[in-house]
């Protein structure tokens, strides 16, 4: 079988949608190695986490050529003609990995696309409204066009048929999984390294996320401000103009002390930061499926998350949800987790079953079948 991927995202995005694609990427490489794939982007980046893709035999890269990245026609030759030039190469099938196919599709040419959140559409005030416009116009297309959809959870699925009117029969739902790196011990060495790396308290509670409204990352401060435990809060993401109403609420609580902000971790730092951490918090009000939990989990972390969305998905029934509106909730559970060491092992041990679903041969399995399915 030949495959080929919008690998733009995997290339050029070193957060979510470029974690998923490399994360699908080297699972199908791993489990299905005797298929040939295609990578097809407008660019590539040069960096530690794309180097294994850009340098294995078993993967070919392709880009425009010269003439076309010079012109700025990159965007058309991706978004426009990859579908073209995909059945030229002789792609059995093409998968956009992140929302979005190419307008050209051949006759011959299978398609598959990654829906991963319709967020925009269910809160458009949260985005500039051109860009809610072009989000919305490309997954449209993409779901019309495509012979099977996948959806990166059962919320997704459920958003799709309700706003988008895509019928049940043409979804199928596989998830995300996370980097094996989680799944690494740290050694007593490499933990003390990390802390004093980014200046890590002592005892604290984490959360990881871009520091924008939907994350609500306002709840936990409140939370951490009613905690019996004066324990401290680290916040790793990127900074936005939410953080103006964050750094008001911490003068109002006098609980800067307690509050530590990460804007840039290192990848292969991650994990132990996870490790380090007491209690893993995930406040956000929606996701598409919520990865940070799941690798907070892979890393022996008891997370807490918040209702309302798929996160139960990603995290189980041993995790902890509350209410993303009550912080005297989320007080209340960080309390009783730092004070029962007992049930966050257990938490842990339990939650950590559950993720199995999510291992690289899960996925690459699944996926092998849609391909197969649409190839049928």
């Amino acid at each position: 079988m030949r495959v080929g991927y919008d690998a733009k995202r995997l290339f050029n995005n070193f957060t979510g949608l470029g974690n998923y694609s490399r994360f699908v990427m080297k699972a199908l490489l791993t489990h299905y190695p005797e298929h040939h794939y295609t990578l097809y982007s407008p660019k590539v980046k040069d960096n530690s986490e794309t180097h294994e893709f850009r340098m294995n035999p078993k993967l070919l890269v392709r880009t425009p050529p010269k003439w076309v990245k010079g012109s700025g026609f990159g965007s058309f030759w991706r978004s426009v003609n990859l579908g073209n030039i995909a059945f030229r190469d002789g792609m059995d099938v093409f998968h956009g990995l992140s929302n979005e196919l190419p307008v050209s599709k051949p006759n011959g040419l299978k398609t598959v696309v990654t829906i991963h959140d319709l967020i925009f559409i269910r809160y458009p005030k949260l985005y500039k409204k051109i860009d809610v416009n072009i989000y919305k116009k490309k997954i449209i297309s993409a779901c019309k066009t495509a012979d099977k959809i996948v959806a990166i959870s059962n919320q997704t699925a459920s958003d799709l048929q309700h706003y988008l009117k895509v019928p049940k029969e043409r979804i199928t739902v596989i998830y995300q999984g996370c980097n094996s790196i989680f799944n690494e011990k740290a050694t007593p060495d490499q933990m003390d390294q990390v802390k004093k790396k980014y200046n890590l308290p002592e005892n604290f509670v984490l959360t990881v996320g871009t520091l924008e409204p939907r994350k609500n990352a306002m709840l936990l401060l409140k939370a951490i401000a009613r905690t019996k435990e004066k324990i401290s809060v680290v916040l790793i993401g990127k900074s936005t103009s939410y953080q103006k109403q964050l750094d008001q609420l911490i003068h109002e609580e006098d609980i800067n002390d307690r509050v530590h902000f990460i804007h840039h971790v290192d990848f292969e730092d991650l994990p132990k930061i996870y490790q380090a951490a007491k209690v893993f918090v995930y406040p956000s009000r929606f996701e598409g499926f919520g990865i940070p939990i799941v690798e907070a989990i892979a890393s022996g972390t008891p997370v807490i998350a918040t209702r309302g969305s798929c996160l139960e998905e990603a995290g189980g029934p041993s995790s902890v949800y509350v209410n993303p509106d009550d912080d005297k909730e989320l007080a209340s559970e960080i309390d009783r987790l730092l004070n029962d060491t007992a049930a966050c092992e257990k938490m842990v041990q339990a939650s950590k079953e559950y993720i199995k679903q999510f291992e690289p041969k899960q996925i690459a399995d699944r996926l092998m079948g849609v391909y197969k399915e649409v190839l049928a």
